[in-house]
């Protein structure tokens, strides 16, 4: 089981980076990566229905950990879909109400299975053979996963909330990420300028893993506020100039150093002046 899992997650991964790095449409984005992990799903589904597990802990480690860590990021991307979806497009204030109250519904999720985050928080284990075993129930905690019991073959009692909890996580820091880059937007006096480069519909057509090496690049190279100005920010006003939004730009950029060549995009374009020269001359 831990050999195919393993290659599963490596290529599921590697899918859902090219997607968070040449997709700029959070909406678009998320879409994609809600079909990748369906498929990704369905092969675990079909994987473990024809497998015996070696014993109860292995059983257990993959409803509490594997399985979790794919189907949380399901979860994860349709509430994406969803909040972007119907995200209103008027004032700071409207916006930021919007996220507020997405906020709230997550706070109001933790308080609906306080017990049951206590007992995962403190990665307690006494009750795991009821909760994370096919075929067995506990009802100490209170339950009301909409996912729960969908498939009693490829689900335990608690698997499902594990990954909810996992996703909301997540959730929690995009939407405070979002709360934050409205903040700056109506902090700085200049941002508002960005409105009258906006009416030439300006539109990135290159891979968002390009700008994402430029955005690091003028940082790095000191060329803006002497580089004393933050990433986010700096983010934040090339998403606006380009109507466009990164997902999590520090994983894109962690993305980039991991990549045989990390500085693709900047190389190229040392490549395209040098030719545009030659040919002017």
């Amino acid at each position: 089981m831990q050999t195919f899992t393993t290659k599963l997650n490596k290529n599921l991964n590697n899918q859902l980076q090219i997607i968070d790095l040449e997709e700029t449409n959070l909406i678009d984005k998320a879409q994609k990566s809600i079909l990748c992990l369906n498929s990704s799903l369905s092969k675990l589904r079909t994987s473990i229905l024809s497998y015996t597990f070696k014993n109860e802990e292995e059983e257990i480690l993959f409803f509490k950990e594997i399985k979790p860590g794919i189907f949380s990021q399901l979860i994860y991307h349709v509430k994406i879909n969803n909040i972007e979806g119907k995200r209103p497009m008027g004032s700071f204030e409207i916006q930021q109400k919007y996220l507020l109250n997405e906020l709230d519904k997550l706070t109001l999720f933790f308080n609906s299975h306080i017990e049951f985050y206590r007992y995962y928080r403190t990665n307690s284990i006494f009750l795991d053979d009821k909760l994370f075993v096919r075929g067995r129930e506990d009802f100490h905690f209170h339950q009301d996963n909409p996912f729960i019991y969908t498939d009693p073959d490829f689900s335990t009692s608690m698997d499902n909330l594990v990954s909810e909890i996992i996703a909301n996580d997540r959730l929690e820091v995009y939407l405070k990420a979002e709360l934050e880059s409205l903040s700056i937007k109506v902090n700085h006096s200049s941002w508002g300028q960005i409105v009258e480069i906006k009416k030439f519909s300006l539109e990135w057509t290159d891979n968002k893993s390009a700008l994402v090496e430029l955005i690091y690049a003028l940082h790095a190279a000191g060329s803006i506020n002497k580089g004393k100005l933050e990433i986010k920010v700096l983010a934040a006003f090339f998403e606006e100039a380009f109507n466009m939004k990164f997902t999590d730009i520090y994983r894109n950029y962690l993305g980039l150093k991991n990549r045989s060549i990390p500085t693709k995009y900047i190389d190229s374009l040392k490549t395209a002046l040098l030719r545009k020269m030659e040919e002017d001359c």
